[in-house]
């Protein structure tokens, strides 16, 4: 390994729910590198990723191997796919009585922007009924214009958490009926129904509506405002929980 990471504060998130993807879910590598990528900001361009693997030496020895093994292992597989790509490898540590999952932990430690952003707490000193603006609050699953309780549905609110979790990101109306609805859901919305959804929500934000961007042709995005408050609590899905 080459390097390490302590994480001081551990959070505890709540149990997974992941989603299969599959080939046809990645987009194909453009055919020019100077063709722009749908969705990413003006300007930047991919210069690489990060796997963030939730895997401790327990579970790896149950499974007869160490996580040095798998990095080796991984790094092969890199280099017979990708002869010229640069790698680094680091190993995420934790107290030992922390909770939560442990990929969390990882991306906790290894500041990875969206979990980062989820661990910063908004101070619970100010009260409800004083707040003006809206105040997401994930934590208690409800919403708060001008200190008075949003009238949401359970739907609803989910719909507003998934494209909080995604702050700046546009998402795609298909990704948020297969992500929000279950297959088979009698009550699923089809890919263009879904904005009878989105507007019911914007009704119930009044005059806050534009924090959900409708991006033509393409989807929807939540931009914060400085009006809108986003209380994270430790028991705050990660985005990919869906």
């Amino acid at each position: 390994m080459s390097n390490t990471a302590l994480l001081e504060r551990p959070t505890t998130p709540p149990r997974p729910n992941l989603r299969v993807v599959t080939d046809s879910d990645v987009a194909p590598v453009a055919q020019s590198p100077a063709a722009p990528s749908r969705g990413l900001p003006a300007g930047t361009a991919p210069r690489g990723f990060a796997l963030y693997v939730g895997f401790d030496e327990v579970k790896a020895a149950a499974s007869g191997v160490s996580l040095g093994t798998l990095v080796e292992a991984l790094r092969r597989t890199l280099g017979e796919l990708a002869p010229d790509a640069e790698t680094y490898a680091t190993v995420a540590l934790a107290p030992a009585s922390a909770g939560g999952r442990n990929v969390d932990v990882v991306r906790l430690a290894l500041h990875e922007p969206a979990a980062t952003a989820r661990a910063k707490e908004v101070p619970e000193e100010i009260e409800d009924d004083a707040t003006t603006g809206v105040v997401v609050d994930i934590s208690r699953k409800r919403v708060l214009i001008d200190g008075s309780s949003a009238a949401f549905t359970f739907k609803e609110f989910e719909l507003l958490q998934y494209l909080v979790l995604r702050e700046g990101s546009t998402i795609e109306r298909t990704e948020l009926v297969s992500s929000l609805w279950s297959q088979g859901d009698l009550d699923a919305p089809g890919e263009r129904t879904i904005d009878v959804h989105v507007r019911r929500l914007r009704a119930k934000l009044g005059r806050y509506e534009d924090i959900v961007r409708t991006v033509r042709g393409v989807g929807y995005r939540f931009d914060r405002h400085a009006d809108v408050v986003i209380r994270y609590g430790h028991g705050t899905p990660s985005p990919d929980r869906f």
